[in-house]
């Protein structure tokens, strides 16, 4: 299990001032269900009501591509454009920062060869990478697929731990990707060529590197959520969430604090050695953090989530979102936009009306979904409320019902 006590660095309640971030602007091209899309916002939060397929989570995916990565669904981005429509597809989206404004934009555009391929622009210049949108803006988000985590496969676990970590250290990404090469190229050495050992002690020496690092990375994070955890839901403070308590099994996130990192890289390296024949015949490598796991607890009843009820893993799942967002604006300076896809979903109104107040404490802007616009009208002049209809968008004044 991970050292908490031993981690070098530690979560300090606003010790220094915390920039908020919001959208006033979204504009969508030929994206999901939507042709075309102007939205203008006061930044505030924003509510989004409809029936299902209406093209609510379509808003909060497209908003998902500010950050690195597939989105929220994770899929191909040729998958991503208008049924019927040209294949290519754009979001673009204005922030208002405590500096004035600032323009991103993405989407699948035609490159000089005529092919598809993701392009990013900041204040209408090309930008390098995907990673560039983290320098602006940090994208978190919760939806329905996300609430069988607990009871799910370890991978999709560590794909969420990843992806927290990448929103306060954005070489995180970079690191996992080297690793998993470098993985891929021992196995089929292994496979094919187990003889060559120069070739082999390469790899490993990289897959040390990468691989140290990143369980290093993963460790700290846990013992900062920790911290975030529990200022935000401890005893002292009244929550109606749980307060959850995470840690690692994985072998070298147990031991991330407990030696020097060259000392672990090497001890890492030993290990990939000694391991070969048995990684040969299993036809994959055994030890790494690939093979690491995401262990969380209910601490009030201490509980694994895993055999909590389905409302106390909704409740934990959305504990720890609003904890990482608050650590991600204690770290980076600056609030994260927050995307909930259907939070209502099992959570009684005590934790419903909890959220709405805690949001408000975080400062974040967050977009919210659902079917019944009624359950957020306590949120009143706090939020922005609209009816979402087959790719269109009205706004709900303030007094009226949620039919739109």
């Amino acid at each position: 299990m991970t050292n908490e006590a031993s981690c070098p660095e530690t979560v300090a309640a606003h010790e220094r001032p915390i920039d908020r971030v919001s959208i006033s602007m979204v504009t969508l091209t030929d994206f999901r269900n939507y042709s075309s899309l102007s939205l203008s916002l006061a930044g505030h939060h924003v509510v989004l009501t409809g029936a299902n397929g209406s093209g609510k989570t379509n808003l909060l995916e497209a908003l998902s591509f500010l950050s690195p990565g597939r989105g929220l669904r994770r899929v191909a981005y040729p998958e991503i454009g208008r049924e019927h429509g040209p294949g290519s597809w754009a979001v673009s989206a204005t922030l208002d920062t405590p500096l004035g404004e600032t323009r991103l934009g993405t989407g699948l555009q035609p490159g000089v060869d005529g092919t598809l391929q993701r392009r990013i622009r900041i204040n209408g210049a090309a930008a390098k990478s995907a990673e560039s949108l983290s320098d602006h803006v940090s994208v978190l988000w919760l939806t329905p697929q996300m609430d069988s985590l607990f009871i799910g496969a370890a991978s999709e676990r560590r794909k969420w731990l990843d992806r927290m970590v990448l929103a306060i250290d954005k070489s995180h990404g970079t690191r996992v990707n080297a690793f998993e090469k470098a993985m891929r190229q021992r196995n089929r050495l292994l496979e094919e060529a187990p003889n060559q050992h120069v070739w082999l002690d390469g790899i490993e020496l990289q897959m040390a590197e990468f691989g140290s690092a990143i369980a290093t990375a993963r460790a700290e994070l846990i013992s900062l959520l920790n911290r975030s955890l529990r200022a935000l839901y401890g005893a002292e403070t009244g929550s109606a969430f749980p307060v959850a308590v995470l840690d690692l099994d994985g072998i070298l996130e147990q031991e991330a604090f407990s030696r020097p990192a060259i000392e672990g890289e090497e001890h890492y390296r030993m290990l990939l050695s000694q391991s070969r024949s048995g990684d040969r015949a299993a036809g994959r490598t055994l030890i790494g953090p690939h093979r690491s796991d995401l262990i969380v607890r209910y601490e009030l009843k201490d509980m694994p989530a895993a055999k909590c009820s389905t409302g106390e893993q909704k409740a934990l799942l959305l504990a720890i979102v609003l904890a990482h967002a608050y650590l991600v604006a204690e770290r980076r300076g600056r609030t994260p936009l927050v995307l909930l896809d259907e939070v209502a979903a099992h959570l009684d109104e005590t934790r419903r009306l909890a959220l709405f107040d805690l949001l408000d404490r975080l400062g974040c802007q967050a977009f919210v979904t659902g079917t019944d616009d009624t359950v957020f009208k306590p949120l009143g002049e706090r939020a922005q409320r609209f009816h979402v209809d087959c790719g269109t968008i009205t706004h709900i004044e303030q007094g009226k019902g949620g039919s739109g």
